[in-house]
């Protein structure tokens, strides 16, 4: 038979922890929510309605004919069959009670100020008591064992203020808060797992309170060292046992969370403990993967999008080389489709995304031999065929790394022969170079151009997505390769072999992309209709993103590489102005899309601008 938990499971899009065994009856127990309209008195009066309806619903058999009704009171003449089973003074009784316990007669419990006091207040008894039983009767557990329970549901009863985030802002004022951020530390790992829990719950994203009450609430728990607190129980969580497993969880919810807002991600991401235990939970071996594991894995992605400081933090760490040891095995299988494992590598490929766009990261990826793994993926066409092709993208992405450069000492020889000692004060000289390069020309040397272009050139089987990264690829290899290199001259051959079909697979790409951004340019146009000349830049700054996912990010990338080509080769230039005048177009064209670039609403860095100024000129 269906249970009811089974029935309600997915009713909410909320993250819930899956117990991975039958619950423990010991452990059914919860945080209570009551609303605002809620009746305790009302619930148990029905309750008793409810059995007394069912006592009458046993009664079986037909209705009775109209000869055996019995009297006018529905009783016979013994009054045993048939009647209510009471006299009329107990009736009375009984509906002075029902009157006594309507509605009418039921204050609502108000929450308000004198509310949280009074709430703050017995839980801060409750917290000292258990403290002082303890500290007393340190060795006779069964003295405080009691006070514990207490504790326990006065935390618990704390879950009713994520229904009132009015009252945030006074409850961080209270020593309460503070409380509960130091029950974390709590011998008991039960008393501290339930904080963690109440402490998710108060923080949690579902929670419909204004950004100050929130705000103000989450400074007072950090104040009180919530986040190092968090951290350190970690390590003492023994995830064998499910209560200490629920408690991992919870304490990743709270991280999560937290990482809501970017104020928060840079002090939490240095926490180099956080990101050691972090990099070691994605290691542990597991079949299947486990919520926790999955759960760690997208605290870890959360931390590389969204700052640089996190994701050198990481790459120190050695998360490159953990990552791609992780990825490893999705060469040649796949995880299960919706399942944990599935959302557990697709959070792994997003961090080594974010990590190579770092020039640390590239140099940690060459040395892994992260070009290597990536193109075998791309080989064995697996479901992490587009993800490798992804993180090459990015990996052969410009980014510029500074090193030094000694100072000249070079000595001058004075008239008698001695040389002369060199200046005392020297200074050191900076050099900028694109980091990208070492990993552009591994791609070429590494056989990386068949299966790239296989993948291009294939009919209709490639993913919108993978196209757009190999696009990405061309563009940023063309960028970088140096002249007069054997990789350059490979990648060129490539283009023109064949008869110059790969560049006229770009303009037919071009083309559909160019339509499509026109479509949405035409539709942008009906949108900026009757709006201020303010309005329509407002409109137009919001469209950007919108914009560029229509088309007209692979209409850039495939204009720059066809602007290479121009630039590179007289018959690669003449094959572009055949394929363009099929449909009346030609290189000005080209040269609009990529200086519209330079012109747009995006900031265009100094090197990508100088890159786009030259090509722009070969167009001319």
């Amino acid at each position: 038979m269906t249970s009811i938990d089974d029935l309600f499971k997915g009713a909410s899009g909320k993250r819930k922890f899956e117990n991975p065994t039958e619950a423990d009856p010991t452990q059914a127990y919860k945080s209570v929510k009551l609303s605002s309209n809620s009746d305790a008195k009302r619930a148990l009066h029905a309750s008793a309605a409810d059995d007394e309806e069912d006592e009458e619903d046993g009664e079986a058999g037909p209705a009775l004919p109209p000869d055996l009704e019995g009297s006018e009171d529905g009783d016979d003449e013994e009054g045993r069959f048939f009647g209510g089973g009471i006299d009329e003074d107990a009736k009375d009784a009984m509906d002075y009670l029902d009157a006594q316990d309507g509605e009418e007669a039921i204050e609502e419990e108000k929450y308000d100020l004198p509310w949280l006091r009074k709430l703050a207040l017995n839980f801060e008894k409750k917290v000292n008591k258990n403290a002082s039983l303890r500290a007393k009767y340190e060795d006779d557990p069964a003295k405080f064992m009691e006070s514990e329970g207490d504790l326990d549901e006065a935390i618990k009863g704390l879950s009713i203020l994520s229904e009132h985030p009015e009252l945030y802002e006074e409850f961080a004022k209270n020593a309460a808060a503070a409380k509960l951020v130091e029950l974390l530390a709590h011998e008991n790992t039960d008393i501290a797992i339930a904080a963690i829990e109440i402490i998710s719950e108060l923080t949690d994203e579902d929670v419909e309170a204004e950004q100050e009450q929130w705000d103000t609430l989450v400074s007072a728990f950090l104040d009180a060292d919530l986040l190092s607190l968090l951290i350190s129980n970690f390590n003492r969580f023994d995830e064998s046992d499910e209560a200490d497993a629920s408690g991992v969880y919870h304490s990743l919810n709270v991280l999560e969370n937290l990482l809501s807002q970017p104020t928060h991600t840079d002090a939490i991401g240095k926490e180099t403990k956080l990101v050691i235990w972090l990099l070691n939970r994605i290691q542990v071996v597991e079949r299947p993967t486990t919520q926790n594991k999955q759960y760690a894995s997208e605290i870890l992605s959360i931390l590389t999008q969204s700052s640089r400081p996190n994701r050198t933090h990481i790459i120190n760490a050695n998360g490159v080389e953990i990552i791609m040891t992780q990825l490893a095995p999705y060469r040649r299988d796949d995880p299960e489709k919706e399942s944990a494992e599935e959302e557990y590598m697709e959070n792994l490929f997003n961090c080594l995304t974010s990590l190579v766009d770092e020039a640390e990261g590239k140099a940690k990826f060459l040395e892994a031999e992260g070009v290597e793994l990536c193109l075998l993926m791309v080989r064995d066409g697996k479901t992490s065929k587009s993800r490798s092709l992804k993180v090459l993208d990015h990996a052969c992405g410009y980014a510029e790394t500074t090193t030094s450069i000694p100072p000249q000492t070079n000595g001058s020889t004075s008239s008698k022969g001695k040389e002369k000692a060199p200046p005392s004060s020297t200074s050191e000289e900076t050099q900028t170079t694109n980091a990208a390069i070492p990993v552009c020309d591994k791609l070429i040397t590494s056989r990386g151009l068949k299966p790239l272009f296989t993948t291009f050139m294939k009919p209709h089987k490639s993913s919108p997505q993978t196209t757009e990264h190999i696009l990405g690829i061309f563009a940023s290899l063309l960028r970088s390769l140096p002249a007069n290199t054997d990789s350059r001259y490979r990648l060129l051959a490539k283009f023109l072999e064949k008869d110059y079909a790969k560049i006229h697979k770009l303009v037919s790409l071009r083309r559909d992309y160019a339509a499509r951004v026109a479509a949405f340019d035409a539709r942008l146009k009906e949108r900026k209709k009757g709006l201020s000349r303010a309005e329509m830049e407002e409109v137009d700054v919001e469209s950007v993103a919108d914009r560029l996912d229509e088309g007209l990010y692979c209409l850039e990338r495939v204009d720059a590489v066809l602007a290479w080509l121009v630039a590179e080769d007289d018959g690669a230039r003449e094959a572009i102005v055949k394929a363009l005048g099929e449909t009346g177009e030609g290189l000005k064209d080209v040269r609009v899309t990529l200086q519209a670039q330079l012109d747009g609403v995006l900031e265009v860095e100094g090197a990508e601008r100088e890159m786009l100024e030259t090509l722009v000129e070969f167009l001319r």
